[in-house]
């Protein structure tokens, strides 16, 4: 069983415009905390949800730092209804625009700081139904 998991969601209004984005940690033992972001104007749909994992991520790890633990002690899933953003951490796409590119290779770094981590591809529903939105 996966130790932690990351829901998350963004998106802007208008494209770009001022992004938004939320995000749940869940851990194995059922606790959840959900977190809601105002991610500033001027941003993509893309760019807010990369910017909403970044900041679940560094928020997680955090956590488990917090409660001196090394998070290359613990396995993580994250979930998400972003096909692009999923592919191209996963590298089976390519990040072309420089700000995207960037930003997978944050999430990427930030990713490798666990012993094992898996992605999933979510339906919407599943998301709308964990963030509440």
């Amino acid at each position: 069983m996966t130790d932690y998991v990351i829901i998350f969601d963004g998106g802007s209004l208008g494209n770009p415009g001022p992004g938004y984005g939320s995000y749940a940690l869940l851990t194995r033992t059922g606790q959840q905390v959900i977190c809601r972001l105002d991610l500033g104007d001027r941003l993509t749909n893309n760019e807010a949800e990369y910017d909403t994992l970044i900041a679940a991520l560094r928020d997680l790890i955090a956590r488990i730092e917090a409660a001196q633990h090394n998070p290359a002690a613990y396995t993580l899933e994250v979930r998400g209804d972003s096909t692009l953003i999923l592919k191209q951490v996963e590298g089976e796409w390519k990040a072309r625009d420089e700000r995207m590119r960037a930003r997978r290779n944050q999430v990427r770094e930030l990713l490798n700081r666990f012993k094992a981590v898996s992605l999933t591809l979510q339906p919407r529903t599943a998301i709308l139904q964990v963030l509440g939105h």
